[in-house]
């Protein structure tokens, strides 16, 4: 099945958010040999991750084909969505770091994480019309209980307020971009470079604040890191998900995007020599499990 107005079939874009959320759960192991390696604060972080990723997305525009689609967007409309997605972009970025700060990554994670499919879901019934069906309830709540179990598992989590409200806007900030996107019904190869460079502008004067230029004793390793920050997880890695946020349902793009923290755990355990605990193993699976049934209910829905 092909989405009318992108042209995009809806098992590609299936395809296409499993390997964005893959590849984003590599960010966290990026960032946090980034974070060894040099003072680079986490706003900081993400403005050169957005940045640049944005002249990646720029150097390839001019080779990258351009998708037919059946439905012309006015320009001003396009504009207001590229905008308003960027915004959503940097108060996605910038209070999930700073909840992590304020409440610790296991809760902050939780909170920011579990809280958007629910935000999603109902944001897609009531502004959108979709319907979540039992599979999909069935679905939200295993991968809800596969990322509690994931997270907190073992853990002992120390829960702040204001951590907790810094993730619930982190949440927010995610949901209204994956809304936006699903609503226009619409992808162009301007639609990430447009995002990334209203999101850079948001994040320059915190980042500025923060400290925009890292001191490392490590400046090769550390451009390295830069590097693969900006091209897989966040050049490739976000433009196809606003190329599949436009034809897969939202409560299904908001849970496959749930295999950010799966692929984090198995490389904490590869790379950082993490001990794979029974709680990482079953927050795994019920994970899987949900992203695999929501896979297959999807893939049965009519364009």
């Amino acid at each position: 099945m092909s989405h009318a107005s992108s042209g995009l079939p809806v098992g590609r874009g299936l395809i296409y958010l499993i390997v964005a959320g893959t590849t984003w759960g590599t960010a966290g192991a990026v960032a946090s040999l980034a974070y060894r390696t040099s003072d680079l604060g986490p706003v900081s972080l993400s403005f050169w991750r957005c940045t640049a990723g944005l002249a990646v997305l720029l150097a390839v525009r001019p080779v990258r084909p351009r998708a037919r689609t059946a439905v012309s967007e006015p320009l001003g409309r396009k504009a207001l969505r590229v905008g308003a997605s960027g915004v959503c972009l940097a108060v996605f970025q910038t209070a999930y770091f700073a909840a992590v700060r304020s409440t610790g990554l296991a809760v902050a994670t939780v909170v920011t994480l579990g809280a958007c499919p629910v935000l999603i879901a109902l944001g897609a019934r009531l502004a959108l019309g979709e319907r979540l069906g039992r599979s999909g309830v069935v679905a939200v709540t295993g991968a809800l209980a596969g990322l509690a179990v994931l997270t907190l598992g073992g853990a002992e989590a120390s829960v702040r307020p204001m951590g907790v409200l810094l993730g619930l806007l982190s949440a927010a900030g995610c949901c209204v971009m994956t809304l936006i996107t699903r609503a226009a019904r619409a992808e162009s190869a301007g639609t990430s470079v447009g995002v990334f460079a209203v999101t850079s502008l948001c994040l320059l004067p915190l980042a500025q604040a923060e400290g925009l230029v890292p001191h490392t004793a490590q400046p090769a390793l550390l451009l390295v890191l830069l590097v693969y920050l900006a091209t897989v997880p966040t050049a490739l890695a976000y433009a196809l998900y606003f190329a599949a946020a436009a034809v897969v349902r939202s409560t299904t793009v908001s849970v496959i995007m749930l295999l950010e923290p799966v692929s984090a755990a198995v490389l904490a355990v590869v790379l950082f020599g993490e001990r794979l605990t029974p709680t990482t193993v079953v927050g795994t699976l019920l994970m899987l499990g949900a992203v695999a049934g929501l896979a297959v209910t999807e893939a049965r829905v009519p364009a």
